[in-house]
């Protein structure tokens, strides 16, 4: 139930309300026939999003369901909250921007109404993966474009530092990587990277996902489990994981959980957007669902709280993929997998359509003596696989073209393949 008054107060005091931010990289459809969903991870930069388009969309109605004026606001008082806004401002709103929309219960009813009474553009945001499954599948299939916007890339990271990247010299580039170890170790929240108290900022953040995304948000009764679940996939980033391993490391340390619960718990956490699990690819098409999987973070920085060494290459895994998330926003039918061998593996199968379109191994190398041999014979038994030509080593600083057995491998090192868009 909405006060009215509590209402006109948030209207006037979003009135003069100015952002001060980088503009993003993720470009959305200002003027498409469907609901545009933006989803990511809480503290991601979603509401500073949403206020920096209400510039480009002057006649707009902004609506933040996390201000505590309407966290009480039900599906049911949508309407009544624009009437509002017309009898205030002597105009209906054109566009409708509601943020953290997850937070009104029954939200998918009152959205998919009022996209198809026409009158509106519609943009929603929310910091739960249930924004792409369950509620869009059942009550606003076919009618939404969905995007994902993470913490900084690397990009938007020089970009908020005010780096330029053109013209640069072997002397710039050194700082390049210099700023590119900064990005990995405590990652591209946007609050992190604008504060020197980054490493409390992160603790903080680890605790928000523990507490109110993952154990409030689903009710979880099991406390021991959920802390101990939420630990082991922090430290296990970049790693390949299995339920049966999960339980049989929360039984070895007195953690009491059935592996239904296990798996019931996982599921849950992947729904705060904070963790990605990664299918490992294989033909039939039914297999790829199952586990075991490998599991990334949404943003490096997380991995400070729990990590105890530093271990630069599956950071720098971990950045890769996370690029294949942002690439999905330009390129919807783009899929990311993993691939092993009876006796080795390859970081990341790329396949549009029906083809594998490039095959990318990662190492932590800064010269041509420092790439293990695995990693190219793994690259090229992969492409024979999968016939495909296109195989890429992402190092740290080396470059080069490795050749052998009439195959061609491209390195490059992880700064200009991040950056590569740009130069």
């Amino acid at each position: 139930m909405i006060v009215r008054r509590e209402i006109v107060d948030y209207f006037r005091e979003y009135e003069n309300v100015e952002i001060k931010a980088i503009e993003r990289e993720l470009k959305v459809p200002l003027k498409s026939d469907f609901i545009i969903s933006i989803i990511g991870p809480r503290r991601a930069g979603k509401t500073y999003y949403l206020l920096l388009l209400r510039n480009y969309l002057k006649n707009s109605l902004y609506l933040n369901f996390e201000d505590t004026r309407l966290l009480n606001a039900t599906y049911k008082d949508l309407r009544e909250i624009i009437r509002i806004f017309i009898e205030l401002y002597g105009r209906k709103p054109e566009y409708l921007l509601l943020d953290e929309i997850q937070n009104v219960n029954g939200w998918e009813n009152i959205v998919r109404e009022l996209y198809d009474l026409q009158k509106y553009k519609i943009f929603i945001t929310g910091s739960s993966s249930k924004l792409l499954s369950k509620e869009i599948a059942t009550k606003l299939r076919g009618r939404t474009l969905s995007f994902t916007l993470l913490p900084f890339s690397f990009r938007e990271f020089l970009k908020f530092k005010e780096i330029d990247i053109h013209g640069l010299t072997m002397d710039d580039e050194a700082k390049i990587r210099n700023y590119l170890m900064e990005y990995l170790q405590f990652g591209g929240f946007p609050d992190v990277v604008k504060n020197v108290e980054k490493l409390h900022i992160l603790r903080e953040y680890s605790d928000l996902i523990l507490f109110r995304d993952f154990i409030e948000r689903h009710n979880i009764k099991n406390i021991s489990l959920a802390r101990g679940i939420h630990q082991y996939v922090l430290q296990n980033f970049a790693k390949e994981i299995s339920i049966m391993k999960i339980y049989n490391k929360l039984k070895s340390a007195n953690v009491r959980a059935s592996k239904d619960s296990v798996y019931n718990y996982i599921s849950k956490l992947e729904d705060t957007l904070f963790f990605f699990f990664l299918r490992k690819y294989t033909k039939k098409v039914h297999l790829r669902e199952s586990w075991p999987k490998k599991i990334y973070l949404c943003d490096t920085g997380l991995s400070r709280v729990v990590r105890y060494s530093e271990d630069y290459g599956r950071l720098i895994e971990n950045a890769v993929f996370l690029e294949f998330i942002r690439k999905r926003n330009t390129d919807p039918l783009l899929d990311v997998y993993y691939f092993k061998f009876p006796d080795g593996e390859v970081d990341f199968l790329i396949k549009k359509g029906e083809k594998i379109s490039e095959i990318i191994q990662v190492t932590y190398a800064s010269s041509k003596d420092e790439v293990d041999e695995r990693e190219t014979k793994n690259l090229i038994k992969a492409g024979e696989e999968f016939g495909c030509k296109k195989l890429t080593l992402i190092t740290w600083n080396y470059e080069g073209v490795e050749r052998k057995n009439n195959t061609r491998i491209n390195c490059i090192p992880l700064w200009k393949w991040l950056l590569k868009e740009i130069l």
